[in-house]
């Protein structure tokens, strides 16, 4: 099922030392996806008998764990691409009391942005882990080490994400916003 995400191209995002748009965010969502692939994995192979989840069941967890490393495929590039747009608004001119404002709203604006890519990555890394601690005990247990990797992985994708949501939130002067994300972090922090 590879839509129209090119992997290498995500990997090679990632792995460059010299691309400074990419960060923790981005690093995080791999995790996230990396976390799919394992625990999707487990599910298939515990489809020979039912080991306290049905066969059935185990292929849909496969296959929701499918389009939601797609979606955090994804989901690198907008992080990546989130930085941008704080990078950009950082570059606007500020010589004139017009630029100043300009360019200080569009910081503001820009911080939404840079709170919101993480934020939807950390909803899909949560999921992920809440998937992987679901199958613990109740998947085959040769696999057990492949299940606990991946939900590990989710976890640090998860917390990876709130960080990167975090950072962004001395940017974000709309009140409202602030709260949602504030909201969400606490929702979504895994105990």
């Amino acid at each position: 099922m590879k839509n129209n995400i090119d992997y290498k191209d995500v990997m090679d995002l990632i792995l460059d030392t010299d691309d400074v748009t990419v960060g923790g965010g981005s690093a995080s969502a791999l995790s996230g996806a990396l976390a799919c692939g394992l625990i999707g994995m487990v599910c298939k192979l515990s489809t020979k008998k039912d080991y306290g989840i049905a066969p059935d069941m185990q292929l849909e967890y496969a296959r929701e764990l499918e389009e939601l490393r797609e979606k955090l495929f994804k989901g690198v590039v907008d992080d990546a691409n989130a930085y941008g747009v704080i990078r950009d608004a950082y570059k606007l001119p500020k010589e004139t009391e017009e630029e100043i404002v300009i360019r200080k709203q569009a910081i503001a604006d820009a911080g939404v942005v840079g709170a919101s890519a993480p934020l939807e990555n950390a909803k899909l890394c949560r999921r992920v882990y809440d998937i992987g601690i679901e199958l613990d005990g109740k998947s085959n247990p040769n696999c057990y080490s492949d299940l606990v990797i991946g939900y590990e992985l989710a976890k640090i994708g998860t917390y990876g994400c709130l960080m990167n949501i975090d950072v962004n939130l001395p940017l974000v002067k709309d009140e409202a916003k602030l709260q949602e994300f504030n909201d969400a972090i606490k929702e979504l922090r895994i105990d």
